[in-house]
């Protein structure tokens, strides 16, 4: 059992708690506030001048699956075999042993969604996981977390060149409609008990269309936007928009649907057309106009202990303090639907800490330790 005292602690919503204390016991949180009762067999920590907060989420990453400096050695993310890969798991090309899951650590980063790449129209399964460990089965929140999808620019340049589908945006939304009514036939005879030989692929769309998992879809122009909402509409399935680069052209529009945005990675620079829009900007319109919105890194696009720097860099371009600590907490915990384990400092949620040399949304603060499920991970 220990206790942090005398710290400030930002829960994780916009409540701060000036000197207070968090006592956590067997990898949770026990008890949040300024009076807690302090158990004799406590290990007591004084966090004096410190800051308090719950571990930082990625919610789109491509950690251990996109592992840097080994070349396509490392590149464990695209499975370009096909267009359309619902049959692909990113759990089974996990590395533990990724330097990033270290950096994330060093970083306050204590849970990531790990996911295909967004070369395939339909790309497969993705994970949620803890960045301790050596076993990516023991690591894992929830699996599977999402099926992966990605309408633009990505599908056509690596698919279009080969002569098939998807050459335009047109058979980008042409093949997406077709897997999906594939997978609604599929469910149809699964029920009526037709079903002779099972297909992996439909299998796991079927976790879509009823809705077990939602569909995270990789769309950065505004149109491509559009169409993702067209679709979830004609599927009846339940989405999030991942990048959303454009999405504050149409943010009155996209206020009218039910979906969590993630934005991301802005630091990076605009390597193709669809980013020529991208900007800080995007973040304070989605504010503006109540969306629920994650920030992102898309590691290794922009590296996971950026994750931290993008909040801050929000910040300075007029996304409010309070709006981007819970883009990168609570906000991100409910756009994964992990937000009763994870995302705030209350009690009964696991125990993933960092303390912070200062207030984390200033350039000088520093991680000094990371605690996950109650244990140290990090200590500087």
């Amino acid at each position: 059992m220990k206790a942090f005292v005398n710290g400030t602690i930002l829960i994780g919503s916009d409540e701060m708690i000036q000197s207070g204390t968090i006592l956590m016991n067997q990898g949770k949180i026990i008890a949040v506030g300024e009076e807690v009762t302090i158990p004799s067999e406590a290990e007591i920590i004084n966090v004096s001048g410190k800051y308090i907060t719950p571990g930082l989420i990625d919610v789109h990453t491509h950690l251990g699956v996109f592992s840097e400096g080994l070349g396509q050695a490392g590149h464990d993310f695209n499975e370009t075999t096909a267009a359309a890969t619902p049959y692909i798991r990113a759990i089974d090309g996990i590395n533990p042993f990724d330097r990033g899951f270290e950096d994330a650590r060093m970083a306050g980063v204590t849970t990531v969604q790990i996911m295909p790449g967004s070369a395939n129209v339909i790309g497969g399964e993705m994970s949620i996981v803890k960045t301790e460990g050596t076993v990516v089965d023991e690591m894992i929140v929830k699996s599977p977390s999402g099926m992966k999808a990605a309408f633009g620019e990505n599908p056509k340049r690596v698919h279009g060149g080969k002569g098939k589908l998807p050459i335009t945006r047109m058979g980008v939304a042409s093949l997406f409609r077709e897997q999906f009514m594939k997978a609604q036939d599929y469910k149809k005879n699964v029920e009526a008990g037709e079903v002779k030989t099972r297909d992996l692929g439909m299998e796991q769309l079927m976790k879509v269309l009823n809705k077990e998992i939602p569909l995270r879809a990789h769309a950065h122009r505004a149109d491509d936007i559009a169409t993702l909402l067209r679709l979830i509409k004609e599927f009846d399935i339940e989405a999030t928009i991942e990048h959303c680069t454009e999405g504050d052209l149409i943010t009155s529009y996209i206020a009218k649907h039910d979906v969590r945005v993630s934005v991301g990675p802005t630091m990076t620079s605009r390597t193709k057309q669809e980013l020529n829009n991208k900007g800080w900007h995007t973040l304070v319109e989605l504010e503006k106009h109540g969306i629920p919105f994650s920030i992102t890194t898309d590691h290794p696009v922009v590296t996971i202990d950026h994750l931290i720097t993008s909040a801050i860099t929000a910040v300075k371009f007029g996304l409010s303090e309070e709006a981007a600590l819970r883009a990168i907490t609570i906000r991100a915990a409910e756009h994964l639907g992990i937000e009763h384990q994870v995302g705030s400092l209350e009690e009964g949620k696991d125990a993933d800490i960092v303390i912070w040399s200062a207030h984390p949304l200033t350039a000088q603060a520093i991680v000094e330790k990371t605690f996950i499920n109650g244990e140290c991970v990090y200590n500087e």
